[in-house]
């Protein structure tokens, strides 16, 4: 062989090993590491069903962002010790950032005041920032309950009583929904009563309440979407039921709830974009383990929503998201 050959070979060879190095190691050219965040998102509840909107938002963000997203419910809904310890738990384990939708807003932020949680802590339903919290996301609640009185208002005979259900007043944001609502239905003139579930069959005993005597009829107004859900329930598997209640409002929006307002068991009712909620809440958790303390009250939008709005597209998109 020819020392040109030879030559010729050991560049050939050169060549390939060049190639491999390139292509299989970062000897050469090096890969730019992306960092993968890790969020922890912790609700209320001890399902998911009112969260199907927000996990599609939130997904979304994930991907966007280069979010690890681990997504948690409580073992017993709307139980803050629980909450509590979830939280801790998430903080040993080496979340960068916690999505938190508190049971109870007031207590929380004492909680984290005396904790001082060393990650950012983006509060859901909450308009209330502190030290401990990076930032909120919330719709005004009080604005929304006005919004949604007056639309009662509007519709519903002044003399037929108002029931109010829900959860629990103590639970985030249900306070100043009923404030919001008794500040008009109280000013025009319709009778109110508050019912606050004390046991599995509260709001069908409201219900039977008003159905046993045989002649009566009720308003019912939901404050929160559990209570909202439940009581559409309850008067679509009875048409006794069902006419007894002049009309039955509420706030939140599920796939099950919006079935129930197409077929005209739920009269109207307040939303927001879950999905949108879902993915600001990861973005601003990606912000702040960035540095960039958001330290801002976000404020979501509210619509009040008919069966004629359904398939209106100017809230199709917000109540039926795409993945």
């Amino acid at each position: 062989m020819s020392n040109r050959e030879k030559m010729l070979w050991c560049l050939g060879a050169g060549i390939l090993v060049l190639l491999f190095l390139l292509s299989s190691t970062d000897l050469i050219i090096k890969e730019q590491k992306r960092e993968v965040y890790r969020i922890s998102v912790i609700i209320a509840d001890s399902r998911d069903e009112y969260y199907v909107n927000f996990k599609k938002g939130m997904d979304k963000a994930a991907l966007n962002f280069q979010a690890d997203v681990n997504f948690i419910t409580l073992y017993a809904a709307n139980d803050e010790d629980q909450q509590i310890e979830l939280l801790q738990r998430e903080l040993r384990d080496g979340a960068q950032a916690v999505v938190l939708a508190p049971v109870n807003e007031a207590d929380m932020l004492m909680r984290l005041d005396a904790s001082r949680p060393n990650c950012p802590v983006i509060l859901l339903g909450s308009a209330t920032l502190n030290e401990s919290v990076a930032a909120s996301l919330s719709v005004d609640g009080y604005a929304m309950g006005q919004e949604l009185g007056r639309q009662v208002a509007s519709r519903a005979p002044k003399e037929i009583p108002v029931c109010l259900l829900t959860e629990g007043l103590s639970f985030t944001g249900n306070a100043d929904i009923y404030d919001g609502l008794r500040s008009v239905l109280d000013e025009q003139g319709f009778t109110c009563r508050l019912v606050e579930r004390q046991e599995a069959d509260t709001y069908r005993q409201v219900v039977e309440e008003t159905v046993y005597p045989g002649s009566g009829r009720i308003t019912i107004i939901a404050l929160d979407t559990a209570a909202l859900s439940e009581t559409a329930d309850l008067l679509a598997a009875s048409s006794v039921y069902k006419e007894h209640v002049a009309g039955l409002y509420g706030v939140g929006c599920t796939v099950g709830i919006l079935n129930h307002l197409d077929e005209g068991i739920v009269t109207g009712l307040m939303a927001s974009s879950q999905f949108d909620e879902g993915y600001l809440s990861v973005r601003l958790a990606v912000e702040a383990i960035q540095g960039s303390w958001p330290g801002r009250q976000n404020a979501l939008n509210f619509y009040y929503i008919e069966a004629k709005d359904l398939r209106d597209e100017r809230y199709e998109k917000m109540l039926y998201p795409m993945e």
